[in-house]
């Protein structure tokens, strides 16, 4: 059974009410008869496992040098990067 809370708006007092889903709302203060309005409370729901994007996912951050430096190797370990450094005939001085 939910638990609401309740503000009474004549004499400031907050409390809690034990209600069912489909019962109507509290109209008045059960400690001086005054008008109540109904408040938001944080809820006590909680994601738990895997597969949520708050167990899995959230603060993970792809490591761009990384993935680079897999392209450049090839599965025997030899590199595939072009030396960009040597001049353009191919000869070396």
């Amino acid at each position: 059974m939910p638990i609401y809370e309740y503000r009474c708006k004549k004499c400031g007092k907050q409390f809690e009410a034990f209600q069912g889903i489909t019962e109507p709302d509290l109209k008045t203060c059960k400690f001086c008869k005054g008008k109540v309005q109904k408040m938001m409370s944080l809820s006590s729901f909680t994601l738990k496992g895997t597969g949520w994007y708050a167990t899995d996912y959230a603060g993970k951050k792809t490591n761009t040098a990384k993935t680079a430096k897999k392209e450049e190797t090839s599965a025997d370990g030899t590199s595939t990067a072009t030396d960009t450094s040597s001049s353009a005939g191919g000869k070396k001085e």
